[in-house]
């Protein structure tokens, strides 16, 4: 799973989220923050908390059963946790390969996503696969918004 501060940065640099069903996501606001390591996460669900469009904007509706002192959560006051796989396919047609190394050691293996942007080819490793899946879209849609 990647961290809340890459989490923010993919959400700062532009990446939008539509919630669906299965989606996590924590609440990123003044009132909620706290301890990265006590942070809260939800998973969108039709039954517990469902994505709610209205023509004002979106907002993730708790249906009663979950937190009962909470009723909804505007979109923008919810932070995006992306899964590996939604990352991984939010790369599209510039994900090259995703490698596992073994390191020397007995430390961590590392995970190391390739992707070529507008010819350009990038690497990005972390011991985790979301977290460098994770740095791969940060790159390309930071590339993405400079050209705009």
């Amino acid at each position: 799973m990647i961290t809340v501060e890459l989490a923010r940065s993919l959400r700062d640099a532009g990446l939008v989220w539509k919630p669906a069903s299965g989606d996590r996501f924590s609440i990123d606001t003044p009132a909620f923050k706290a301890d990265p390591a006590e942070i809260e996460v939800f998973t969108v669900s039709d039954m517990t908390i469902e994505a709610q469009h209205y023509p004002s904007g979106t907002i993730l509706g708790f249906n009663g059963t979950t937190e009962w002192a909470l009723d909804s959560v505007e979109l923008h006051e919810a932070l995006w946790w992306p899964r590996e796989d939604q990352l991984r396919d939010m790369l599209r047609g510039s994900f090259v390969s995703l490698a596992r190394t073994e390191t020397a050691g007995g430390a961590e293996p590392q995970f190391t996503v390739q992707i070529v942007f507008r010819g350009e080819a990038s690497s990005h490793s972390a011991p985790d696969a979301a977290v460098a899946y994770a740095h791969a879209l940060l790159t390309l849609v930071a590339a993405s918004s400079d050209a705009a």
